[in-house]
């Protein structure tokens, strides 16, 4: 590869670094970005540089076994979890790794991105499912990955972060976007009562499109989601999205009467203390923004 695209490819992740610190998807030294430079070499982050200040000349060659080929500095220690993507995936040539707050949230409650909400989300990522724990720099997190990343171009890291993976590094940092914007859609959502999932039927007609946009899924839907045994690698997603023969969009049941919130608020402790569940306090959120619009 010629020095002027290698070059390219330095300022590529400098510019993602700081996009990442921008946006507040990464604090301190968090976070590590890697692109493939050619069939033997990897160009990645280097380790203990906050993302947002990065310069081209610090970045780090790897071979694919993980040893220095160049670079003053010593490579991220999370490199093990990137080349586990590179081995899994021949198509992906960058890896984005950061700590989005509203999506690592997600990760650290356990709650998968697996619901169809988005249209855009549907069409371009699919389902964004949570990989186990495992200890950061160590060689669990690479394990945990791999269960996914046949499957998956973007997952969540259980109370850990985010990783997506792209064509390039651009591609696969505008998925960490994505993951965080549809977290932040989500949560609202769900404080607002509930999301209207778009129907099985649906989904298939968006991922119908993904040929016209030009997008490429890595792995179809499952028929079945006991297909995924525990153990074994995912080669295919599980979007929960509703059979409707008649509805597009279907609601989710996780509201409740007004009627029960107030009877909730009567049994209020005498001492002025009121408790709700989170099912009654999501539906009062719901029925006060509800107010403020009439």
């Amino acid at each position: 590869m010629s020095s002027r695209l290698e070059e390219q490819l330095r300022a590529d992740i400098v510019e993602v670094g700081r996009r990442m610190d921008a946006r507040g998807y990464v604090a301190s030294n968090d976070g590590n970005i890697s692109t493939r430079i050619d069939k033997s070499r990897l160009l990645t982050t280097p380790k203990s540089v906050p993302k947002g200040y990065m310069t081209p000349d610090m970045m780090v060659i790897v071979d694919y076994e993980g040893k220095k080929l160049a670079g003053d500095r010593d490579a991220s220690s999370e490199l093990p979890m990137h080349l586990e993507i590179y081995r899994n995936r021949p198509d992906v040539n960058a890896v984005v790794h950061a700590h989005p707050p509203t999506a690592t949230g997600f990760a650290t409650a356990g709650v998968p991105l697996t619901r169809a909400v988005l249209a855009e989300v549907v069409t371009t990522l699919g389902s964004i499912p949570i990989a186990e724990y495992g200890t950061p720099s160590t060689a669990e997190l690479p394990a945990a990955v791999r269960k996914y990343i046949k499957a998956h171009d973007g997952m969540l890291l259980a109370n850990h972060g985010a990783v997506t993976c792209g064509t390039d590094v651009m591609s696969a940092y505008y998925k960490m976007e994505t993951i965080e914007h549809f977290a932040k859609i989500s949560l609202v959502a769900r404080l607002l009562g509930g999301e209207n999932l778009i129907s099985r039927e649906e989904v298939e007609r968006l991922q119908g499109l993904r040929g016209m946009y030009g997008i490429a899924a890595p792995a179809p839907l499952c028929a079945d989601p006991s297909e995924l045994a525990s153990g074994i690698d995912a080669l295919c997603q599980v979007l929960e999205a509703p059979e409707s023969a008649t509805e597009r969009l279907v609601p989710t049941v996780n509201t409740v009467a007004r009627t029960d919130v107030d009877a909730a608020l009567r049994t209020a402790s005498r001492d002025g203390e009121i408790r709700l569940t989170y099912a009654e306090l999501t539906a009062l959120i719901a029925d006060a923004v509800k107010n403020l619009r009439d």
